[in-house]
């Protein structure tokens, strides 16, 4: 489906495949964060239970294809991913679908702040780093609602990058060590925010997230639910487990992590990235695939 220009095909072959082995795993997984409700998403749905039913009992928050528009235009990023932790572990976002973000690595992580001013907040993550402000990277969605925080960047002296679609893989690049990115910044999915906690559990740093309702209506279905917008989260209350598992699989070629590569007439090789929190082992998995053994297998449906 790479590169075919039809992401929504792409999205349900990521939900068949993802689902398909899921339904393998030994776990009693309840789907937290998914594709959706269930009159919405005839698989993977929020609520929805998956794995064959035996211990343990986990949360899971899936994201079958990060960046479908970036899958289905041939655009670097795309990625598959996928997060567990022990069952109610896991935060809930309820009604907001989207969620103001901030992430970094462990050496700048008490330096994260999403009420000091951005221009600040790079200015001091130089100052630690012994840079000049001006080698300073962030790297936030292009989107409208970010101008006024990309002028407030630009005016300090840093740098932007501009990403069309995932920020996933951008807060993995945030964390990461020898990375040209130095933090993450802006409004995106709330279940994105919660992957990616899940990975900075692994990887060491941290993400502050505080939900971000799009309009009245979805504000008011929150705090009628509850939620405290005010609330500033961080990795630790956005997956609160001390065992949570992250996996990410390249779909398309991008900086942390290569594409799905076709090798012969009849072979694929796959990028991925597997960690575990408790262990703080993070895993480079480079797999061989004989895609006719895997339409046998799944009836057809994979590639």
């Amino acid at each position: 489906m790479v590169g075919m220009g039809d992401k929504e095909g792409a999205d349900q072959a990521a939900v068949d495949a993802m689902r398909l082995m899921l339904d393998t795993v030994r776990m009693d997984g309840v789907v937290v964060i998914g594709e959706g409700e269930k009159d919405e998403a005839p698989m993977l749905y929020n609520g929805e239970n998956i794995g064959d039913g035996s211990p343990p009992a986990v949360d899971i928050a899936v994201d079958p294809l990060e960046g479908t528009t970036l899958a289905a235009k041939g655009m670097p990023r795309a990625l598959a991913v996928i997060a567990l932790s022990e069952r109610g572990t896991m935060f809930d976002p309820g009604p907001c679908v989207y969620m103001e973000k901030i992430a970094g690595a462990r050496d700048i992580a008490d330096l994260l702040d999403l009420d000091r001013p951005l221009g600040e907040t790079v200015r001091l993550i130089a100052e630690r780093r012994g840079r000049d402000v001006r080698d300073v990277m962030v790297v936030m969605l292009d989107r409208d609602r970010h101008h006024d925080a990309i002028d407030e960047i630009r005016q300090s002296g840093a740098r932007i990058q501009l990403i069309p679609h995932g920020d996933v893989s951008a807060a993995l690049l945030a964390v990461s060590d020898n990375s040209p990115v130095d933090i993450l910044w802006g409004v995106g999915g709330t279940p994105e925010g919660v992957i990616s906690a899940a990975a900075v559990k692994c990887i060491g740093g941290q993400l502050l997230g505080r939900l971000w309702p799009r309009d009245e209506a979805e504000r008011q279905a929150a705090l009628d639910a509850g939620y405290d917008l005010e609330r500033v989260l961080s990795a630790d209350e956005l997956v609160a487990g001390e065992n949570c598992f992250f996996s990410a699989t390249g779909v398309t070629d991008g900086d942390v992590l290569q594409g799905v590569r076709y090798v012969g007439t009849g072979g694929a090789t796959t990028d991925s990235l597997v960690m575990r929190s408790r262990s703080g082992t993070v895993r480079r998995v480079q797999a061989t695939h004989d895609r006719a053994k895997l339409r046998a297998i799944t009836g057809g449906r994979t590639g």
